[in-house]
């Protein structure tokens, strides 16, 4: 069973789009694995560090308004490292 041509030029541009938007996302997945993916293997580590150095900088301001509010410390959790 052939194909047949569009019978309205909206279809033609359609499929047109359709066909550059699969080249596009062609490219996009290339530069994610060949740019993306090896630097983030390389500095991931090093992102995690930094995130979890500010998370404990934004816990402890949080636990110094709690403090200043209620006046009693917030519970330790389990896994909290000792002072």
């Amino acid at each position: 069973m052939a194909t047949e041509e569009p019978k309205r030029p909206w279809e033609q541009q359609l499929r047109d789009a359709a066909t550059h938007l699969e080249a596009d996302l062609k490219n996009v997945v290339k530069y994610i694995n060949d740019e993306v993916v090896p630097d983030v293997r390389r500095n991931g580590s090093d992102a995690l560090r930094t995130a979890a150095a500010e998370l404990h900088k934004l816990a402890t301001r949080m636990d110094d308004h709690a403090r200043r509010s209620s006046g009693a410390p917030p519970p330790q959790p389990k896994d909290a490292p000792k002072p």
